[in-house]
């Protein structure tokens, strides 16, 4: 497993090793030591989400401020723009994000830490999204930000089209106003 610190150091892309022939592949696509090896910490994982979404999705930026989610995120099929926000206000890059192509060719994974908010755009015709957290869903505490928030100016990449959003994301806070982690 190759690890990668992305520019904002606690978000990681991980690369499994991939084991090609005529057949086909194989690879180890989560292997408990050696993901407690690469953060440096044990992380116990409580629940995997399988999400489709077609061309154009966009979800995100979603965050839980009580039971906070860690995530590892990867796509089996298609492929998805992965963005991780710092939302964490004692942090030197609080508001800064970085993005990630995720897919099914490159089989990279991407570790979502706790205060951070994540979003997603689908760049394939679909895509099948996996997620791995680190506690379960509590839609009480749930809360998203602008995906199109300027103080943040996520670059999105340009599909031609506007994003298509549940009513949840077109409605979500202005970094200003949303509830964040100390």
């Amino acid at each position: 497993m190759k690890v990668t610190p992305t520019a904002i150091p606690e978000v990681l892309v991980i690369e499994p090793r991939v084991f090609g022939d005529a057949r086909g592949f194989f690879y180890e696509s989560f292997n408990q030591r050696a993901f407690d090896a690469a953060i440096g910490r044990h992380v116990a994982f409580v629940q995997d989400n399988h999400s489709r979404s077609g061309r154009g999705v966009l979800r995100g930026l979603h965050y839980q401020i009580e039971q906070p989610q860690e995530k590892l995120v990867r796509v089996v099929r298609g492929a998805v723009f992965d963005v991780a926000v710092d939302i964490r206000k004692s942090s030197l890059t609080f508001g800064q994000w970085v993005g990630v192509e995720l897919s099914e060719e490159n089989g990279k994974q991407m570790w979502v830490p706790q205060g951070f908010a994540h979003g997603f755009l689908v760049l394939s015709e679909s895509a099948d999204f996996l997620y791995k957290t680190t506690d379960y869903y509590a839609p009480a505490h749930e809360r998203a930000i602008r995906w199109d928030e300027p103080l943040i100016g996520i670059v999105w990449p340009d599909l031609g089209v506007a994003p298509t959003l549940s009513l949840k994301d077109v409605s979500a806070s202005p970094l200003a106003t949303a509830q964040t982690f100390d």
